[in-house]
């Protein structure tokens, strides 16, 4: 019977890590979907501003910028600065994509270390769980689940031998 539901463990822990690992890959897909929107929500935002710098800077948009910042109008200043922040966000949002669309793992490695951190937070606030059949979401799975059972049973099967080796150690015999 303890076999029994030993196997049944480990069969719960195995489909659970399936569950969780293919959870990943469908996070990575939301992640870049969002990506692409954020990206193309800032050009088009920019695209009157390229239009201007096109017809009056040779389409330098630095030249544009420098050119509000050194108006004498403040509000028309601090709008240079607006435009340079819409700039850079457009810049680390195309660089985001262009690292993501790397090799296989590439997209792993920048939601993990190096994401673009709002909207990694984003897309975890509004994450979806979903089971996405590809085949790296069913490897991705099948090894989280092989992992998962291997470690707990491993951590299991070292805390119950260190219980019975605890158990079996000899007493020391009382001195006469």
């Amino acid at each position: 019977m303890l076999s029994l539901m030993r196997d049944y463990l480990r069969l719960l822990l195995f489909c659970t890590g399936v569950l969780a690992g293919i959870q990943v890959p469908g996070f990575i897909d939301q992640y870049q979907k969002s990506l692409q929107a954020h990206l193309a929500e800032a050009q088009q935002q920019l695209a009157g501003f390229q239009r201007d710098a096109d017809r009056y800077f040779g389409g330098d948009l630095q030249q544009l910028i420098n050119h509000y910042a050194t108006s004498t109008d403040p509000v028309f200043s601090a709008g240079g600065g607006n435009l340079k922040d819409l700039v850079t966000r457009q810049q680390q949002l195309q660089q985001a994509l262009h690292n993501f669309n790397g090799h296989f793992w590439q997209p792993y490695q920048q939601v993990l270390l190096h994401p673009v951190s709002d909207i990694r937070q984003e897309v975890w606030q509004h994450f979806s769980y979903q089971l996405l059949l590809k085949p790296e979401a069913i490897v991705f799975g099948l090894l989280s689940g092989l992992l998962l059972a291997m470690l707990i049973e491993s951590l299991l099967g070292a805390l119950f031998w260190c219980t019975i080796k605890g158990l079996r150690r000899p007493r020391p015999r009382p001195q006469p």
